[in-house]
């Protein structure tokens, strides 16, 4: 039996914050919607992997997750890791660093981390 990696979801307050986030921050670009009265869901994408991003933005929602203590997060890798960390700091998103391990990790609107490692 073969199982194959398909998305993550994050649960979004602002769905078009969260959009530019990972536009600016990833280069994500929405690939899917589904639109509901209740919630919406984008997935964004790399344009080069299958493996998507799932934002869903719950309509009612007012108050932020709780994303207890952050303990999991999704990798990117890139090939200009210096070129990458200095436009995060730019962004001012930089929440840990590594410089033994040459990694860093970002948070997104919410406070979901994402790790950012070099391209191997």
């Amino acid at each position: 039996m073969q199982f194959i990696f398909k998305h993550t979801n994050f649960n979004v307050l602002d769905l078009q914050r969260s959009l530019a986030f990972y536009k600016e921050a990833l280069g994500l670009t929405e690939v899917r919607r589904i639109e509901k009265p209740d919630f919406t869901i984008v997935y964004v994408g790399d344009g080069i992997s299958d493996f998507r991003l799932e934002l869903t933005w719950l309509k009612g929602r007012k108050e932020p997750y709780n994303l207890g203590e952050n303990e999991f997060h999704t990798a990117f890798a890139v090939k200009d890791i210096q070129a990458a960390l200095a436009m995060h700091k730019d962004m001012d998103c930089v929440v840990y660093e590594n410089p033994a391990m040459g990694i860093y990790f970002i948070a997104d609107p919410d406070g979901y981390w994402l790790e950012v490692v070099p391209e191997r």
